[in-house]
C-alpha cells in the first residue's frame, strides 16, 4: 500500500509538472518594455532610419579625406615590334641592298605622385560641415523614428490592456444577469413572476453573450495587431502581462504628473532643447547654409600642390632605377568667367536655405501645437476619470436600489435592466477613461521627446 500510495502520488507530481511546462511553453509573457525592445530591434522603419545615419556617418569621412593628400601610383609595360622589308638602301651614293629584318623592344615606366589642395574657396570646408550637418540630422531621425515606434506599441499595447478589461466588464454583466436570469425563472415557477420578465431577461442574457463574443473578438484581433507591430509571431500565443501597468489610478497618479506639467511654456522650452525632428530641422538649416558656402566657393581661385616620382622608360626592367625623375611645384586654377553656371548653383543653394529656414519654423509651429494639444488631452482625460469615477458609484447605487425594488415587488424589470445598462455604460467609461489618460500622459512624454530609446 505504501508503494502504491508513493507510486501515485510521483505520478500526480509529475504531471503537474508536465502540465505547468507545457502551459509556460504555450503561452509566452510579452510585457511593455520586451515589447518596446523587440520592436525597435525587428521593425524596418527604425532599421532603415539607422541604416541612413550610418550611410550619413560615411559622407563625414569621405569629407574629412578632402583634408588629406591623394596619393597614386602608376606602371607602364609596352612592348613593340618594328618590321623593316628588304629593299635597296643609299649609303654615301651607293646602292645597297638590305634584307628583311624585324626588331622588338620593350620599354618599362613606373611613378609615384601626390597632390594636395591648399585652397579652394573654402568650398572644402563647406562640404564638411554640411556633411556633418547631415549626419546629425540623419541621427536624429532615427532617433525620432524610434520615439515614434516606441508611442506606437505603447498604444497598441494599452489597446490590449484597455480590451481586456472591457472584455472583464463584459464577463460580470452577462454572470450578473445570469443570476438575475435564475432568480426570475425561480419567482416565475413558484407563480411570483409572469412569464415574459423571463422572456426578456432571456433576450437580455443573450444580448450580453453576443457582446461579450464581439467583445473578446476586439481583444484578440488587438493582441494580434500589437505582434504585427513588434514583429512577432501572430501564430505563437502570448500572454499581454506588465505588472507596472495599473488596472485603476489613484489620485497620487493624477497629482504626480501633473506635478512634471508646470505649464504650456515650460513643456513648450523642453520640447524645442529634445525633439530630435526639431533639432534635425536646425542642422538641415545648417547643411543649406554650408551650401550656400560651398556654392560661392567656385568664385574664388583653387590652390594645389603636387609632387612626383617617375622611374623613366627604359627598354630593360633592370634598368628601370637607372633614370630617376622628381617634380613638385604649386598650381593656382581661378575660372573667370563660366556661362553663368556658379550663379545658377548659388541661387539653388540660397532657395535650398530658404526652405530649410521654412522647414525649422514648420517644426517650430508644429511643436507648439503638440503641446498644446497633448496638454489639453491630459486635463480632459483627468477630468474625464475623475467623471467616470463619480458614474460609476451613482450607477452602482442605482443599479442596487432598482434591483431591490424588483426583488420586493415595487419595481418593473424594465427599471432594472435600464438601471444594469446605465451600470455597463458606467464601468466602460471607467475603463475608457482610465486608458485614456495614460496614453495622454505617454502622448505627453513623446510630444517632448526627451525619452531616448
Amino acid at each position: 500500500m505504501k508503494k502504491l500510495a508513493l507510486l501515485t502520488a510521483f505520478c500526480v507530481l509529475a504531471t503537474g509538472a508536465a502540465l505547468a511546462q507545457s502551459s509556460s511553453m504555450q503561452s509566452k509573457v510579452l510585457t511593455l518594455d520586451r515589447a518596446i525592445s523587440t520592436a525597435l530591434e525587428q521593425n524596418v522603419t527604425v532599421r532603415q532610419a539607422i541604416n541612413n545615419s550610418d550611410a550619413a556617418q560615411s559622407g563625414v569621412t569621405a569629407a574629412y579625406g578632402s583634408y588629406l593628400p591623394t596619393v597614386s601610383a602608376r606602371g607602364n609595360w609596352s612592348r613593340q615590334e618594328t618590321i623593316q622589308p628588304a629593299g635597296i638602301r643609299l649609303v654615301s651614293g651607293q646602292p645597297i641592298p638590305v634584307d628583311a629584318s624585324s626588331s622588338t623592344s620593350n620599354y618599362y615606366s613606373a611613378g609615384l605622385s601626390a597632390g594636395y589642395t591648399i585652397f579652394n574657396g573654402l568650398g572644402r570646408e563647406a562640404s564638411f560641415s554640411q556633411a556633418v550637418s547631415n549626419a546629425n540630422a540623419a541621427d536624429d531621425a532615427a532617433v525620432r523614428t524610434s520615439q515614434s515606434i516606441v508611442y506606437s506599441v505603447q498604444g497598441s499595447y494599452l489597446t490590449v490592456l484597455r480590451n481586456r478589461q472591457l472584455v472583464k466588464v463584459s464577463e460580470e454583466n452577462l454572470k450578473r444577469d445570469q443570476r438575475q436570469l435564475e432568480r426570475i425563472t425561480e419567482s416565475n415557477r413558484v407563480g411570483a413572476l409572469s412569464i415574459g420578465d423571463v422572456y426578456r431577461q432571456q433576450s437580455v442574457v443573450a444580448q450580453d453573450e453576443v457582446s461579450l463574443i464581439g467583445a473578446q473578438n476586439t481583444y484578440d484581433k488587438s493582441i494580434a495587431d500589437l505582434l504585427s507591430l513588434v514583429g512577432l509571431e501572430v501564430s505563437e500565443p502570448y500572454q499581454i502581462e506588465d505588472p507596472s501597468i495599473p488596472d485603476e489610478l489613484t489620485p497620487a497618479d493624477i497629482s504626480g504628473l501633473n506635478a512634471r506639467v508646470a505649464g504650456f511654456q515650460d513643456v513648450r522650452q523642453r520640447a524645442l532643447a529634445a525633439r530630435p525632428d526639431y533639432m534635425g530641422a536646425k542642422e538641415s538649416y545648417s547643411a543649406a547654409q554650408s551650401g550656400v558656402t560651398s556654392a560661392w566657393s567656385n568664385y574664388f581661385p583653387s590652390v594645389s600642390a603636387s609632387a612626383g616620382y617617375t622611374l623613366g622608360t627604359v627598354p630593360e626592367f633592370a634598368l628601370l632605377t637607372k633614370t630617376k625623375g622628381i617634380s613638385w611645384g604649386i598650381s593656382i586654377n581661378w575660372t573667370l568667367f563660366d556661362g553663368f553656371q556658379t550663379n545658377r548653383s548659388i541661387q539653388n543653394a540660397v532657395v535650398q536655405r530658404r526652405n530649410a529656414e521654412l522647414s525649422l519654423l514648420q517644426a517650430e509651429r508644429n511643436i507648439n501645437v503638440d503641446v498644446k494639444k497633448a496638454l489639453l488631452d491630459l486635463d480632459a482625460a483627468g477630468k474625464q476619470y475623475d467623471a467616470s469615477l463619480k458614474s460609476v458609484q451613482s450607477a452602482t447605487q442605482d443599479r442596487r436600489v432598482a434591483e431591490e425594488r424588483y426583488n420586493l415587488g415595487s419595481g418593473t424589470l424594465v427599471d432594472l435592466l435600464t438601471a444594469n445598462a446605465g451600470l455597463v455604460n458606467a464601468q466602460v467609461s471607467k475603463v475608457n477613461a482610465t486608458y485614456n489618460y495614460i496614453i495622454a500622459s505617454r502622448n505627453l512624454d513623446y510630444v517632448v521627446g526627451e525619452k531616448k530609446y
